[in-house]
């Protein structure tokens, strides 16, 4: 099996990643075999996945465009997988080209991409930190001077949460970031959640243990929104990821009552 160019020496390209599934699933090129049979089969089990792909980005989109007009320059994206196009920095900057990005995977191929791209924006990085040792992940982020933790941030947990197992105690680490910024920050959530169809949520759990080894987490509406404890939820508080904010009908990708993921924005006061 050939390393294409892009991809950092020594990555393992028989396992799947999440960052490069969802990379998939939102058409993009920087996956491997491996990873576009995990987001086909997910696609077989449930058709409108690609959707929910989408209108994760889309939140996204929104979230930071909501967080520069409330005032906020700089952003921790947590989790950032493979940057495609709309990303952070791309979102930001066309606001405000003050805007700062850092962002943080676990996968050093999002990393690599990410670092590739952001050449030559001194206002944008990337590194490679794992959220669930949050102390080592602040110390990196402070290490790169680009984030300044005496002024508000905005922190992104957009789709990572629910790779953090219950064992690991993922509201507490959103509790960690949330104590690691001044008041004034905001934090974005986006998690997968089987409240609206816990059927489908199961089949795609089971397959992405079995067949992927990916522990994906499908958590109910109180235990998502038990994550914002500490920070004062803005409106319409958690909800399903096309009915936080619509800024058009393009935002809506999936029919109400249909999403698999939930979302929302926090701030400390």
């Amino acid at each position: 099996m050939d390393r294409p160019a892009w991809a950092p020496e020594g990555v393992d390209m028989t396992q799947a990643s999440p960052a490069r599934m969802y990379d998939a699933l939102l058409g993009g090129s920087h996956n491997f075999e491996i990873d576009r049979k995990a987001a086909e089969m997910g696609k077989q089990l449930v058709p409108d996945l690609p959707r929910l792909a989408l209108s994760n980005r889309a939140f996204l989109r929104r979230a930071v465009r909501f967080l520069v007009d409330s005032g906020v320059r700089q952003f921790f994206d947590i989790g950032s997988g493979i940057p495609t196009a709309g990303n952070v920095h791309e979102v930001a900057q066309e606001l405000d080209p003050r805007c700062r990005v850092l962002y943080a995977d676990i996968d050093p191929v999002a990393v690599a991409h990410a670092k590739a791209i952001l050449a030559g924006n001194d206002r944008a990085a990337a590194i490679e930190a794992d959220l669930r040792k949050p102390a080592d992940l602040l110390e990196r982020a402070r290490a790169t001077g680009l984030i300044d933790f005496e002024q508000p941030v905005g922190v992104l947990l957009v789709a990572v949460l629910h790779l953090v197992g219950d064992e690991e105690r993922p509201a507490e680490l959103v509790t960690e970031l949330r104590a690691a910024v001044p008041g004034g920050s905001y934090v974005a959530i986006s998690h997968l959640t089987s409240a609206q169809r816990p059927e489908d949520a199961a089949k795609l759990g089971a397959n992405a243990v079995n067949e992927n080894k990916i522990g994906i987490h499908f958590r109910s509406r109180e235990a998502i929104t038990a994550m914002f404890d500490g920070w004062e939820l803005v409106e319409p508080g958690v909800v399903e990821l096309p009915a936080w904010r619509p800024e058009s009908d393009q935002d809506r990708h999936e029919n109400p009552g249909r999403s698999l993921g939930l979302a929302g924005v926090g701030r400390k006061s």
